[in-house]
């Protein structure tokens, strides 16, 4: 209340000013063109002395939200240590919302007693709507990572999470409690999941749940793998049977670079896609690998080909390996199927001034 009274009080004292000089002074009752040009010219100045008011309240509005929204993901998305049981990691992100920081994309790095384990994935959506569906699928995560020994049954930790989230929303939805439609119907909804995890031995073990495949640097960049993923969390159930995928290893000075595909389906005025394979071997030609460096690069390119505003959220996530007790023996096949069984806006911003 007080807040509004003083937000209230300018617009009061304005329009006292008008009404007084229009009621209680001479020259305003009076017809010549001088007088009417004078209170012209009162009203005027009142006009915009209430639109400015109005313009610097909205501002101050739009502002604190675009705070408590960025506070509200930085929370969900909490910052990355820079190392991470001998891996050194960073990681960015860019929204697609113009002027906030809130996006769909969520990563994390946990260090377990079963290795090093991370989540990147995409909801569909983004803004503050997707917030809610990210809280269900980290907060899932980050209790699975540690207590489950086993990848598949970390993924199921989290496709229960989000059927629960999902079921919930679904029923806050329903007509009968009064609620708008939603701009995205609990049956559209869909999560993209990537599940790593990285043993002592720098080995390489995955889950993917219909998103892109990283990307590994060593001297160039190639995909880690080709074979096709699951489908994604949401519309249909997982599997009966959740083969985990060996990948190799991840030597010393090599590095991983997981990513959402709002990189690599970044377009430019023409309708080219973004290169993001060629981005990644320019940036891995001299080693060591800079994870902070990968990520500038790729996102001073992504605005470069896409403008300053890209059309969908984009996260990257960068971990190379500075463990020096890998064993140094050649990389075994890529990915064999087991047969039993994660700038912000900121630089946005920047360029955008």
């Amino acid at each position: 209340m007080i807040r509004l009274g003083r937000s209230l009080a300018l617009p009061a004292v304005w329009g006292a000013v008008a009404i007084t000089y229009k009621l209680a002074c001479p020259f305003a009752q009076e017809e010549g063109m001088g007088a009417r040009i004078v209170s012209s010219a009162v009203f005027f100045a009142v006009g915009t002395a209430l639109i400015c008011h109005a313009r610097r309240a909205l501002l101050r509005e739009l502002r604190q939200m675009r705070e408590v929204a960025g506070a509200a993901q930085n929370v969900l998305l909490r910052p990355l240590p820079p190392r991470v049981e001998g891996l050194a990691v960073a990681a960015g992100r860019l929204s697609a919302s113009r002027g906030a920081s809130v996006g769909g994309d969520l990563y994390e790095v946990a260090a377990t007693e079963h290795g090093v384990r991370v989540v990147m994935g995409d909801v569909r959506g983004h803004g503050l709507a997707a917030l809610a569906t990210v809280a269900a699928v980290l907060g899932s995560f980050r209790e699975a990572a540690h207590d489950e020994p086993e990848l598949p049954l970390a993924l199921r930790r989290l496709e229960r999470a989000l059927g629960r989230h999902l079921r919930e929303r679904a029923r806050a939805e329903h007509p009968a409690c009064g609620g708008d439609p939603p701009e995205t119907p609990v049956a559209e909804e869909f999560v993209t999941v990537l599940l790593l995890e990285i043993d002592r031995d720098g080995r390489l073990s995955a889950l993917n749940c219909g998103h892109p495949w990283p990307h590994l640097l060593s001297g160039t960049a190639r995909p880690l793998t080709d074979t096709d993923p699951l489908p994604p969390l949401g519309p249909f159930p997982l599997p009966a049977d959740l083969p985990v995928l060996r990948c190799g290893r991840l030597l010393p000075g090599e590095a991983l670079v997981l990513h959402t595909d709002g990189v690599e389906d970044a377009r430019d005025a023409d309708g080219a896609f973004f290169p993001l394979r060629a981005v990644l071997t320019e940036a891995a030609r001299v080693p060591p690998v800079s994870p902070q460096g990968v990520i500038c690069a790729v996102y001073d390119r992504l605005l470069r080909h896409t403008g300053p505003l890209p059309s969908d959220d984009t996260a990257l996530l960068v971990l190379r390996n500075d463990r020096t007790r890998v064993p140094p023996q050649q990389r075994e096949a890529a990915c064999a199927a087991r047969p039993a069984m994660e700038l912000s806006g900121r630089r946005r911003d920047e360029r955008r001034r």
